[in-house]
């Protein structure tokens, strides 16, 4: 029986993508900071009014994209590092009326210690 296993490149992108992650993880000890590195370690808080204001990408989006791709992601475009910052909460996107923009506003805030 011959089975579909979808796009080869993808595939082959996926594996080529845990090497470089396991390489990024060898050398800089974290993925998680190699990534929050783009923003400066705290999420950005747009202050967008209406959704037609979103980017598709941004500087940083850009800047991740670079810095994946040269070491050795493939896949990994600026639109697509951009939504992938939106939806880990690299960056808050949520128009100024949406009840949840000033929710992740709060979680991003630091705490103060209590005294």
């Amino acid at each position: 029986m011959d089975y579909d296993f979808g796009n080869r490149l993808k595939i082959n992108a996926a594996i080529q993508n845990a090497r470089a992650y396991l390489d990024i993880m060898e050398k800089e000890g974290s993925f998680s900071a190699f990534l929050w590195q783009f923003v400066g370690g705290a999420p950005i808080q747009n202050r967008w009014g209406a959704l037609a204001e979103l980017p598709a990408a941004t500087p940083e989006s850009r800047a991740m994209s670079k810095a994946l791709k040269q070491r050795g992601f493939q896949f990994v475009g600026e639109t697509i590092c951009y939504a992938f910052m939106q939806a880990v909460g690299m960056v808050n996107d949520h128009v100024v009326t949406c009840f949840r923009h000033a929710e992740c506003l709060a979680l991003a805030q630091p705490k103060r210690p209590i005294s």
